[in-house]
């Protein structure tokens, strides 16, 4: 397919909500992940979101396999509460596509964005390219971000670094959370050549936080190339559990005991070592406000909903789920002690997962490590996500019965029927855990919701 706009539909009008615009982005490029800037670049330039963020705004970009979510979101919350006005992309969304774009913690509206995309699609237009859903969308929001006179942008990345469209922005402090296998149809089957991708996003001289104790031979040589400055935890900063409600962060230049977030640790160490690392002046007072409130939906995301004990995760890889394992087995140990201090009469509390995954991911892996996590969970309510990479209800099922008997295996056509009977199928002291993809939790939500 040409860039030539010939076999395009027609740009929404004047009227067109945000819906309408959405559904016409998904459709004006032969697919929806196309790596590469060569598109992108000319669009951006004629926006003027490249030079307004160089001129006028201090960039933290944050990529990785597992934690650019909750990295993101601690930055924000920290530059926030110094007193910058800070604007926070993240992708993708759970209910509302708004949830990408915000600036000081509060949604764009629905028209902020559709002016957007009006000057984009102009742009797009008269640079005579096609671009794809999440290149134009990523370009909406740096535009918005531009246009708000921003003074802090956090930027997470889409997909791998060195061709996301995040990467034309050059940051001031990059942050890799950390690297696994995932996006093989894109990055490469093997940590030298996805940490290559992620480590893209490096330029010249800046700072470096790099959230995990191995690093790919691939990482340090885009390090060595860059002169950047990387402070790797482990080695650089250090950070530990002291209580339920508080840790330990230390560098070579502070100790510092903290309130604990509701967020993993390891995102937030790696979160905080960026922000100290930066040149914007953010006191302590700020940092201790930040993580006592900031939250992330999705993210060891825990829940009292219709009577139950819910918990949203967004874990879809291998990786993902040691971090969700990390911070569940000390929460069930509390649940647990807490039921047998109560010694209710009705029945033992056990987990019930519900749970789907997209076609693309390793579920084998995921399933495997959630079933030999000792933790005792019961059922599993599956069903097909509503979106075109799903992976079908018979795939799901049949990886989970290499692990667990047919009769805890209960089968939907639909999540939210899944999410119903789940609710049925389970008591007041269980614990419901969803997981297994952003359209997992976004679709139960949605259930829920209603």
């Amino acid at each position: 397919m040409s860039d030539s706009q010939a076999s395009n539909p027609a740009s929404p009008n004047d009227k067109a909500d945000l819906t309408e615009w959405l559904d016409y982005m998904q459709q004006i490029h032969v697919s929806a992940i196309d790596m590469g800037l060569s598109r992108v670049l000319p669009v951006a330039e004629a926006l003027g979101v490249v030079q307004s963020a160089k001129d006028d705004a201090y960039v933290f970009t944050v990529a990785g396999t597992n934690g650019k979510g909750s990295t993101t979101a601690v930055i924000a919350q920290m530059c926030q509460a110094a007193g910058y006005k800070t604007a926070l992309y993240q992708s993708p969304h759970l209910s509302a596509f708004n949830e990408r774009v915000r600036i000081n913690g509060e949604m764009v509206s629905d028209q902020t964005l559709i002016n957007a995309f009006n000057k984009v699609e102009a742009a797009r237009l008269q640079c005579a390219l096609t671009l794809s859903f999440f290149e134009m969308t990523t370009l909406a929001a740096l535009l918005i971000f531009a246009e708000a006179d921003c003074d802090v942008w956090v930027l997470e990345v889409g997909l791998g670094g060195r061709l996301d469209v995040v990467n034309i922005i050059d940051p001031d402090m990059a942050v890799i959370t950390n690297i696994g296998i995932d996006h093989v149809d894109w990055l490469g089957d093997n940590v030298e050549d996805i940490g290559r991708e992620k480590a893209g996003i490096l330029r010249n001289g800046i700072p470096l936080i790099y959230g995990a104790t191995d690093m790919p031979t691939s990482v340090q040589q885009a390090i060595d190339k860059n002169q950047a400055t990387c402070y790797q935890v482990g080695q650089d900063f250090h950070y530990r559990e002291i209580d339920a409600i508080t840790w330990q962060y230390s560098n070579a230049a502070v100790t510092l005991q903290l309130p604990r977030p509701a967020l993993s640790l390891t995102n937030t160490a790696n979160a905080l070592s960026a922000v100290l690392a930066s040149s914007l002046e953010i006191d302590i007072a700020a940092i201790e406000q930040a993580l006592q409130t900031v939250k992330l939906a999705g993210r060891f995301d825990y829940r009292g909903l219709e009577n139950r004990h819910w918990l949203f995760d967004v874990a879809h890889n291998e990786q993902g789920v040691e971090f969700l394992l990390a911070q569940l087995s000390p929460l069930w140990q509390h649940v647990a002690k807490k039921n047998s201090d109560e010694q209710t009469n009705s029945a033992p509390a056990t987990i019930k997962m519900l749970f789907s995954m997209l076609a693309d991911k390793d579920i084998d892996k995921v399933v495997q490590r959630l079933t030999e996590s000792g933790l005792p969970i019961s059922d599993w309510f599956i069903a097909e996500i509503d979106y075109p990479r799903a992976a079908s209800t018979q795939q799901l099922q049949s990886i989970l019965s290499n692990y667990v008997d047919s009769e805890q295996i209960h089968e939907f056509k639909r999540l939210s029927e899944a999410t119903q009977a789940v609710i049925n199928g389970s008591q007041p002291q269980d614990l419901i855990v969803v997981c297994g993809s952003f359209h997992t939790i976004g679709e139960a939500l949605a259930a829920l919701e209603k």
